[in-house]
């Protein structure tokens, strides 16, 4: 019997499907170019697979070791139908499988997006069988042959890059070499697989769940991120003698996930966005940019990118009072912010840290009242703000009387607790009902218009309240307290709630695609946060990317400057002791943030580039610019180093003339050159740790 073909071309992605003859259906390509005739030998088409699914009872096939390839129903699934239609977004096509054993159905899911070079994938499970069948894995995307194209060997024409993260140490940007992860191209299968993975309830706790696989050879390259507020799961593996992508949600082999399907039951998959460019890596984060604007929640916040104080960091360290507030709000209206958030502490008269779960103010801390404090930062015409981490309850909690086990995470018959706080379950109406009454106090009586909603535990691997397993608790409550954000966007719909989890713990976009704006670091040296800043508009977009600015009160021009430069180019968290700064250096701020409200139009339509490369937090220079149109605005920032100055190349830029001027500060002692020739930008700036913010007009 013959194949078929489904062949796509949209948006400059292509992709082609084969469906053979005994109803194998094999995804032969994706990419930002057609496939090339006689690239896959006819003898590996088989491991060209479009769906890998494990049950549990089931044999594996081929040598695996710990990888998901090769798995059973996955190599029986055959071809049940397909569509191929349109709806708002763009184009969609839906592939069905059909295990003829078990009678397991896979509706394999992939939306396109009109003008960006990305889709979302998903994967829907339904047993259409007359047993229970029990999920040990499925994938949500599996692609074999990314590194097909080019005659060269994978070891050298494929790099992958990938973001590492810890607490104050977010979005570290690596690009490796397989080899030098491991992975050697050796034989034409192996045991062998680069992992990346998380569990528990931080997505970003080691790891951002996205990177991109460039090839060298070809000049494309393969990105994805996984959408998801919990444990996920990718891998590179090889078979058939071709590298293959796996990326899926939680996993029981790697995050102790496990699902029953009764007859007649669904699942839905973790979603992923998949794409490629003819390009590298400021190709692929262009593309990501646009995507992740179009699938995020239409909201005011993302268009007007007011400016925000918060008390917290390098200033009140969580512990306001009337006393020190008032001064701080009346620096903050007069430097140009817009909201004021009160951080920690509010809530508690002394050490509040495994109290919290109560949500009143302290009338220690508030004499006259919040409400006090909340009208006086409203007559300043700012928009009030306060702290919440409404996902936990403290071990002390007086909060904890009302409650029963039911309300919290449980493993081995006990409450999983974490840092003095115990986590919150998000499918429990009464929990449900707790946090609207405690958003609806806030919002309604004290007319709040900004919450900082922290989360700063790691809940783990999840609960055993009615679930199959811990994972299988951990992904319903994700999806239940995102459910409950949806509620309370649609309830009070120009409310902004930052997406905060000990800084950046949780930057994933089953968060970011509701809430409007992510704090990236909890980094307290500001000279530390430059490669931070200036690497976040990798992972997100740089008008939902919150960096902290904070002058200190012992410090110079330079160190005010250098703090200014941070957020000036993304969302500005102002934050340290204005009220304290000397006036010069108080008046350094105010020309930064004017200078902030001047452009920030710009920032929801621009893309970010890397003159220098992904920044290295080792490094002794960092820059990134923003693209607008002719405009080109550019950070630089010296970290270290003796050198008189630094060479800045915009390759688009080469031929062309560029009008160049310092926009901040004014008085800059800094000397720059164009050069059309080779499109590069010779910027000299005073020694030491010094910023400076310039414009290019081409």
């Amino acid at each position: 019997m013959d194949s078929k073909l489904i062949e796509i071309a949209e948006n400059g992605l292509y992709l082609t499907i084969e469906i053979t003859g005994e109803h194998d259906v094999r995804l032969l390509h994706f990419g930002a170019a057609p496939l090339q005739d006689g690239v896959i030998a006819e003898k590996n088409k088989p491991g060209f697979r479009l769906l890998e699914l494990q049950l549990s009872g089931e044999d594996r096939d081929e040598y695996h070791g710990r990888t998901h390839r090769a798995s059973y129903p996955g190599l029986r699934m055959e071809y049940a139908g397909h569509k191929d239609s349109r709806n708002a977004l763009g184009r969609k096509l839906e592939i069905c499988l059909v295990d003829p054993v078990t009678g397991i159905r896979a509706e394999q899911h992939l939306q396109f997006y009109t003008g960006v070079q990305t889709v979302r994938c998903w994967t829907v499970l339904k047993n259409t069988g007359t047993d229970e069948a029990a999920v040990e894995y499925v994938s949500t995307f599996a692609l074999t042959g990314v590194d097909k194209e080019g005659s060269g060997g994978r070891n050298d024409k494929i790099e992958v890059t990938i973001a590492h993260s810890g607490w104050q140490s977010e979005l570290q940007w690596r690009t490796y070499r397989l080899p030098e992860l491991g992975m050697s191209h050796l034989a034409d299968r192996g045991s062998k697989r680069i992992a990346a993975s998380n569990t528990g309830s931080w997505s970003a706790a080691e790891l951002l769940p996205m990177a991109v696989l460039h090839n060298k050879e070809s000049g494309t390259s393969l990105f994805w991120q996984i959408e998801h507020n919990g444990s996920w799961h990718w891998e590179l593996t090889d078979q058939y003698d071709q590298l293959t992508l796996l990326v899926s949600g939680p996993t029981e082999h790697d995050n102790h996930w496990w699902l029953k399907l009764a007859p007649g039951e669904e699942f839905t998959t973790v979603p992923v966005a998949v794409g490629a460019v003819q390009g590298g890596f400021q190709g692929a984060a262009e593309q990501l940019t646009a995507y992740r604007r179009l699938i995020r929640r239409p909201n005011e916040d993302n268009e007007l990118l007011r400016i925000i104080f918060n008390d917290y960091m390098n200033c009140l360290w969580g512990s306001p009072t009337t006393g020190k507030l008032l001064p701080l709000i009346d620096a903050a209206a007069d430097v140009g912010c817009e909201y004021f958030c009160i951080d920690a502490g509010w809530y508690a008269p002394g050490e509040w840290w495994d109290g919290v779960g109560q949500w009143e103010p302290s009338a220690e801390r508030f004499p006259e009242g919040i409400k006090y404090v909340l009208d006086y930062i409203r007559s300043k015409g700012m928009i009030p703000g306060l702290w919440l981490e409404l996902e936990v309850m403290g071990i002390n909690s007086p909060k904890l009387a009302e409650t029963d086990d039911s309300w919290f995470f449980m493993r081995h018959g006990k409450r999983v607790k974490d840092r003095s706080r115990y986590q919150l379950d998000y499918r429990n109406p009464r929990v449900i009902a707790h946090a609207d009454g405690v958003i609806s106090r806030l919002v309604e009586q004290y007319g709040v218009g900004y919450i900082k909603m922290d989360y700063n535990i790691n809940a783990g691997i999840g609960t055993e309240t009615d679930a199959d397993s811990f994972g299988d608790g951990l992904l319903q409550h994700n999806r239940a307290y995102l459910a409950w954000l949806d509620s309370i966007f649609a309830r009070y719909p120009n409310l902004v709630i930052e997406n905060c989890s000990s800084g950046g713990m949780r930057m994933d976009y089953a968060m970011l695609s509701r809430h409007s704006i992510q704090s990236t670091s909890d980094q307290e040296d500001y000279v530390q946060y430059a490669a931070i800043a200036a690497a976040s508009p990798a992972a997100l977009t740089p008008e939902q990317s919150a960096v902290w600015s904070y002058p200190l009160r012992e410090g110079d021009d330079e160190e005010v400057i250098f703090n200014m430069v941070n957020a000036l180019l993304l969302r500005v968290h102002q934050s340290g002791h204005l009220a304290e700064l000397e006036p010069r250096r108080r008046e350094l701020v105010k020309e930064a943030l004017d200078y902030y409200k001047s452009i920030r139009a710009h920032i929801p339509q621009a893309t970010a580039f890397w003159p220098l490369g992904l920044p290295d937090s080792e490094g002794e220079w960092v820059s990134f610019g923003l693209r607008h149109g002719n405009t080109r605005y550019l950070a630089v920032w010296r970290i270290s180093g003796e050198a008189a100055a630094v060479k800045l190349p915009i390759p688009e830029l080469q031929g062309q003339g560029a009008e160049v001027s310092c926009a901040y500060p004014q008085q800059h002692h800094s000397e720059w050159s164009w050069s059309p020739s080779e499109g590069v930008l010779t910027v000299s700036i005073p020694q030491g740790k010094t910023a400076r913010l310039f414009e290019l007009h081409a």
